[in-house]
C-alpha cells in the first residue's frame, strides 16, 4: 500500500461555493493511486467542504440561500461577533456542512457520480485563502 500527501491553497471571493473537483482530482492523479481512498481535509473552522450537484448553478445559490435562512448574519443571541456579524454564523454552517470528505478512487480517478462535485463552501462574506490537504492511500 502507498500513500500519497499534498496541501493547496484556493483563493475563495467571499461567500460562495467553489467546485474544486478538477483540481483535486488532478492531484490525486499524481498520487498514481489505481484503487484507493482520498480523504480531501479542510484547514478553516467558517468554510467547509461537501459532495453536491454539479450540473445546475442554481443548486449552489439555493443551498446558500438554504444556509443563510436557518442561520442568519447579525443574529442578538450570537456572542462570539469579534470578527463581524458574519463571524459565529460562518463557524455554525461549517460545522453542520463538515470540514472534509472521503471519496473512493477507482481506476486512478474519483469514483464519483455522474452529477457530483467537490465544493469548498465559504462563509465569510469577504474571502481569503484556504488551505487544503490531500491524503490519498491504495494500492
Amino acid at each position: 500500500m502507498k500513500t500519497y500527501q499534498q496541501t493547496f491553497k484556493v483563493s475563495t471571493p467571499g461567500r460562495s461555493m467553489i467546485n474544486i473537483t478538477d483540481q483535486v482530482a488532478d492531484i490525486v492523479l499524481q498520487a498514481t493511486i489505481v484503487t484507493g481512498i482520498c480523504c480531501i481535509f479542510l484547514h478553516h473552522t467558517s468554510a467547509s467542504l461537501i459532495i453536491c450537484e454539479n450540473a445546475d448553478p442554481a443548486v449552489q445559490t439555493d443551498m446558500e440561500t438554504f444556509m443563510h435562512h436557518i442561520i442568519p448574519d447579525n443574529d442578538p443571541r450570537y456572542r462570539h461577533v469579534a470578527e463581524g456579524p458574519d463571524d459565529m454564523p460562518a463557524h455554525l454552517k461549517a460545522s453542520l456542512l463538515g470540514s472534509s470528505v472521503t471519496l473512493p478512487i477507482r481506476n486512478g480517478r474519483f469514483a464519483l457520480g455522474i452529477w457530483q462535485g467537490i465544493y469548498l463552501c465559504e462563509h465569510r462574506n469577504y474571502g481569503g485563502n484556504r488551505t487544503l490537504m490531500i491524503t490519498a492511500w491504495g494500492e
